[in-house]
């Protein structure tokens, strides 16, 4: 996908998601259409009363969340899903992936995607005539890996498009496109060392993201003619806390353009706070090495002191606030 301003598309998303977060409805379990039957979504499972342990809960809840659902073979068609409304199944969907995502350790939950994907392509090549494998083949992206996506978070979409790329259910043509975004999500991901690459500032002076000494660093991907980058850097510059960080030297704000109208951004970019790093990637690394996944924009990263990722292509508001806990994380 070609990098574009989310301005126009994510509000939009945002609502759909909000609306499919609300609790599940669907049919009456156990009536039927013809001989096949219809159901409920499965309630959420609920830990054990031994389980007191919060943290612990939580994933006992989503280690558990499809079993109900993958058990046993129900009504397959273009509004069923195993015998649940398929917009009940998305619903689920969404609050499964807000638990994980949300409430649960980074290595858990990577775990627990990869065990999602075997569990349904286990069942679904155990009912060769269901619908549940090409049902999340379809929503799993939508919510981790699509651009414009308030949840997107392409570390936790590894698990799942890897076992794309290689499964057996997946058809042939399809293979390389999913081996392409698992290696391209691979990139920088979070707890790994930021790829490293040079830029040029507004007076020709060249800079390398390594060489930028601050406490943590905030990476922005954008475009002076995007105005959701617009939106974006007002946000920050009028916040109560970010620019006091920069001007203590704990944040250092690396602002870089990465496409062909140089000339424009030169025009442009004056308006940047002159605290900033400001620049642009002369030598098209980041565009045509594909050292950065950058598939929208604009394109958050928070990086710690030794330039490992904390927050990769992270949603404008979930950057915001942990820059504004800086000194909580310290």
């Amino acid at each position: 996908m070609s990098r574009f301003c989310r301005r126009f598309f994510v509000q939009i998303f945002t609502v759909i998601l909000c609306l499919l977060l609300v609790s599940c409805g669907g049919k009456k379990a156990g009536s039927s259409v013809g001989s096949e039957v219809i159901r409920q979504m499965p309630p959420v499972p609920s830990a054990p009363s031994v389980v007191t342990d919060g943290g612990k809960a939580v994933e006992y809840m989503v280690s558990h969340f499809w079993d109900e659902f993958l058990d046993g073979s129900f009504l397959c068609d273009s509004t069923h899903v195993n015998g649940v409304a398929a917009e009940d199944v998305e619903t689920a969907l969404g609050k499964y992936l807000t638990l994980l995502e949300g409430n649960c350790r980074r290595d858990f939950a990577q775990k627990e995607i990869s065990s999602f994907f075997e569990k349904v392509e286990g069942y679904s090549s155990g009912h060769p005539s269901s619908n549940v494998f090409s049902f999340f083949e379809k929503a799993v992206p939508k919510y981790l890996y699509d651009p414009n996506s308030p949840v997107r978070d392409e570390d936790l979409y590894i698990p799942y498009v890897s076992g794309l790329a290689v499964s057996k259910l997946v058809s042939d043509d399809m293979k390389p496109a999913y081996g392409h975004d698992a290696a391209m999500c691979a990139l920088n991901q979070v707890g790994t060392k930021a790829a490293d690459f040079s830029f040029t500032d507004l007076s020709g002076k060249k800079h390398t993201l390594h060489g930028v000494k601050a406490d943590y660093t905030l990476l922005m991907f954008t475009n002076p003619g995007c105005d959701a980058c617009h939106e974006v850097i007002e946000s920050i510059k009028a916040n109560a806390i970010i620019p006091k960080l920069v001007k203590e030297g704990a944040l250092a704000v690396v602002n870089v353009y990465i496409d062909l109208e140089r000339e424009k951004w030169q025009a442009l970019a004056k308006e940047y706070p002159t605290e900033w790093y400001n620049g642009y990637d002369q030598d098209f690394a980041i565009r045509q090495d594909l050292t950065y996944n950058v598939r929208g924009i604009p394109s958050l990263y928070i990086l710690d002191h030794d330039k490992n990722v904390i927050m990769k292509d992270a949603p404008t508001d979930k950057a915001i606030i942990y820059l504004q806990n800086i000194q909580k994380h310290s």
